[in-house]
């Protein structure tokens, strides 16, 4: 299980594509107040995070995650534009796992929701 926390279009079409021909189980959680929640109630494996979304306030919802015993050891990984380097410190400040340039997250999507498969959900 993977859970997606994202709000962009673009990227939800391009992570459900690739998820449904890889039969990978990914949620997507587009309520930044039901984060945490989404995560403690999924158990996922990777929780993938668009850096850019001002409306997910991702920084904040990583440094909880990281900040809670029971969440902190599930692994992280953000996106963003490669020109956003304050955005990609303050995710580094926060905790997170690993950074990838939007460009480089489409081009490895496919090895980064590979693993444990199930049907995609919204």
């Amino acid at each position: 299980m993977i859970v997606a926390v994202l709000d962009d279009l673009f990227f939800s079409i391009k992570i459900r594509t690739a998820a449904k021909s890889l039969g990978a189980d990914v949620y997507f959680e587009r309520a930044p107040e039901l984060v945490l929640e989404t995560i403690r109630s999924k158990a996922p494996r990777l929780v993938i995070f668009d850096l850019d979304s001002g409306k997910m306030r991702p920084m904040d919802a990583i440094a909880a995650m990281k900040a809670d015993a029971s969440l902190r050891d599930i692994a992280t990984l953000g996106f963003v534009s490669h020109v956003h380097d304050d955005v990609i410190a303050s995710a580094r400040e926060a905790g997170i796992d690993q950074v990838m340039a939007r460009s480089a997250f489409v081009e490895r999507l496919g090895s980064i929701l590979s693993g444990p498969s199930s049907t995609s959900t919204t």
